[in-house]
């Protein structure tokens, strides 16, 4: 099973727990730090990746880190389902779906928009209002320059890809030459 699969169902799971109970900012404060203490340190994140070392240590350390860090109930629960499940190794992408997941249920989308250059004022909300019409959510865009691409524009929202670059269809372009 693909980590996107995992990342979906858990994060799905949560976000309807979260929502239920109104601890979503919450939750999704609590899960970034666990996420900044996983990548600050990389002996605790080896260690919960190691089969070799047994659940019971394991569950005993993350207890311990759930009390001195006073995680919240839902937040400690997640993570004790993540260890049991061997799943905490996944939770960057867990959180990264799981924000995805919150946006979503809100009706907002979020849009990675790709561009050669810097896109003008007027680009910019003529692409937002474009993708707000065809999505049917309030668009967040976030913006990346690479020059790359050449010319055009790719947008991502969720799993979507929009390419429009240049670089796609001169490579598109030549695939048709070289296969007649």
């Amino acid at each position: 099973m693909s980590v996107e699969t995992i990342a979906r169902r858990y994060s799905s799971a949560l976000a309807d727990v979260v929502i239920k109970s109104g601890e979503t900012d919450m939750v999704k404060s609590e899960l970034r730090s666990w996420e900044m203490l996983f990548t600050a340190n990389e002996q605790l994140a080896e260690v919960f990746s190691n089969p070799a070392v047994p659940y019971a240590n394991k569950k005993g350390i993350l207890d311990q880190i759930i009390a001195k860090v006073r995680s919240g109930r839902t937040t400690g629960n997640f993570l004790r389902v993540l260890l049991q499940n061997n799943r905490l190794v996944d939770l960057n992408a867990i959180i990264k779906r799981f924000e995805a997941e919150l946006e979503e249920r809100s009706g907002n989308a979020v849009a990675k928009v790709t561009a050669a250059r810097e896109l003008t004022d007027g680009e910019k909300a003529e692409l937002i209002a474009s993708l707000a019409r065809s999505t049917g959510k309030n668009v967040k865009p976030e913006y990346i320059v690479d020059q790359n691409i050449i010319g055009g524009i790719i947008t991502q929202i969720g799993s979507t890809i929009y390419d429009g670059s240049v670089r796609t269809q001169l490579e598109n372009l030549r695939e048709e030459l070289v296969n007649g």
